[in-house]
């Protein structure tokens, strides 16, 4: 039924509804990260939304050896950093595999009886997860008759297959409904023979783990539509990285999806000297950019070895903190579950302060020094570029629903109401101290469609530094 009166062409009672003083803004998000790297599985360039590292696994597959890669000097990236984002905290993750072209997927033929043709299994994505899915092949005897089946097996999922031929079994796997879950199935030879008895492996999978800028501005760019608060490039550097970040913010603020990046220092240096990281932030200076250090001391998961990973990793830990974190509250002195692999001198903390890097040191525990970002004031502060961004889109979201309605006192005095009630809750949340609101348009705005909303936000500073004066007497 229609809220507005389009026309009165007989006698009766015409009810127009104006629902303008209904509108509220909505909370706008906070905590989503959005992150692209390289993976052993998933199908590149496109975004997978996930709530778990174990979520994280089944999508993109295990990562390799840090010592001992499967793509000489490229380690995969992208479970690696999830891996330390959901450690932080992080919940809701907006994932995309990077890879240098289309990864191959791998593959095993399957013969049959008497090592003729059967049929060969591809698994269903590229990548070197398919190395890891077994196949076996066995007889059985079912009320004396001789049967085969035929297993797959990768993690903890394990699929049989059973029938009297090869050509049973291929059907089976090929069942666009009932088949595998793990492979693709190739045309079958010989289908009323019986199998050989295999136990093997899919190979030949690869990862596209070499990956160039270009690669990671392709992963990146499926990202930009989504509602994405905190970005991250798995093992990204703010050397390798920082132009096409960089590029990718101003492209979403501009689009009104305003984001802060968190990326790794080129190296952790060491106790005394960490000249690269001052040069990094030097490089990639921006409100919307956080440069980490040093990097971390963990247990790698595949070699089951105690490795050092570079700062793109607390990067991304310290992401998955700020994920858990209300856009006014700081990361100054809060706790994060890692080692630090430096221990930097007093002398080079404040040095590395000054060049505006977000550090992590071991004080009760691992703790964040300063939550800066790399920019200097105003918005040296990660928790004010949080806020103001909070702000912007609640506002966005308030006024949007105006959009083509009057534009005369009433709707805007109503629209003054929607953002008044979105401001003033963010007062009492204590992300502002105070805000002045004017909503108007003269008459010649009126003609040309145009509100004017003019704020003056007073956000609320994090304590950094607390001053003691003792006089003793």
């Amino acid at each position: 039924m229609s809220e507005t009166i389009a026309q009165m062409d007989r006698p009766g009672t015409y009810v127009e509804v104006r629902a303008e003083g209904l509108i509220a803004a909505a909370a706008p998000a906070t905590g989503n990260i959005g992150v692209c790297g390289t993976a052993a599985k998933g199908v590149p360039n496109e975004v997978v939304a996930i709530g778990s590292y174990a979520e994280a696994l089944d999508a993109f597959g295990t990562y390799d050896p840090w010592e001992d890669p499967v793509t000489p000097d490229h380690p995969l990236t992208l479970t690696r950093a999830l891996e330390q984002a959901f450690a932080g905290g992080a919940r809701n993750v907006f994932a995309v595999r990077a890879a240098n072209g289309d990864p191959a997927a791998a593959t095993l033929a399957v013969p049959a009886e008497g090592d003729q043709e059967g049929f060969t299994l591809a698994a269903n994505q590229g990548g070197t997860w398919g190395d890891a899915i077994q196949v076996a092949t066995a007889s059985k005897t079912v009320e004396g008759s001789t049967g085969w089946s035929l297993t797959l097996t990768y993690r903890n999922v394990k699929e049989v297959f059973e029938g009297a031929t090869v050509g049973e079994i291929h059907s089976q796997l090929a069942d666009p409904e009932g088949g595998s879950v793990l492979v693709l199935v190739g045309d079958v030879d010989n289908e009323n023979s019986g199998f050989d008895v295999i136990d093997e492996s899919l190979n030949g999978g690869s990862d596209g783990a070499d990956v160039s800028t270009a690669d990671i501005a392709d992963a990146l760019a499926p990202l930009e539509p989504e509602p994405v608060n905190i970005l991250l490039v798995g093992g990204g550097s703010a050397e390798a990285h920082g132009n096409i970040v960089l590029a990718h913010l101003e492209q979403t603020e501009n689009d009104g999806r305003e984001r802060i990046a968190f990326l790794g220092g080129t190296s952790a240096g060491t106790s005394t000297s960490a000249d690269d990281l001052i040069e990094d932030t030097s490089a990639v200076s921006d409100d919307r950019v956080v440069v980490c250090a040093p990097g971390m001391v963990t247990t790698d998961a595949p070699s089951d070895t105690t490795v050092r990973l570079e700062p793109a990793y607390t990067a991304a830990m310290v992401a998955g903190k700020v994920a858990t974190l209300a856009p006014h509250i700081s990361l100054t002195n809060k706790g994060l579950p890692m080692t630090p692999d430096v221990r930097y001198s007093s002398a080079l903390v404040s040095r590395l302060l000054s060049a505006r890097i977000l550090m992590v040191q071991q004080k009760f525990g691992a703790q964040v020094v300063k939550a800066i970002t790399s920019s200097p004031k105003p918005f040296d502060q990660i928790s004010i570029r949080r806020i103001v961004d909070y702000a912007k889109a609640g506002v966005r979201s308030g006024a949007n629903p105006y959009i083509g309605r009057l534009n005369n006192a009433r709707v805007r005095a109503a629209l003054k109401a929607t953002l008044d009630g979105f401001l003033s809750q963010m007062v009492l949340d204590e992300m502002l101290i105070s805000y002045d609101l004017e909503v108007s348009a003269t008459r010649a705005q009126e003609i040309r469609g145009i509100a004017s909303v003019v704020m003056t936000l007073r956000p609320t500073f994090s304590i950094d530094y607390i001053r003691v004066t003792l006089n003793l007497e």
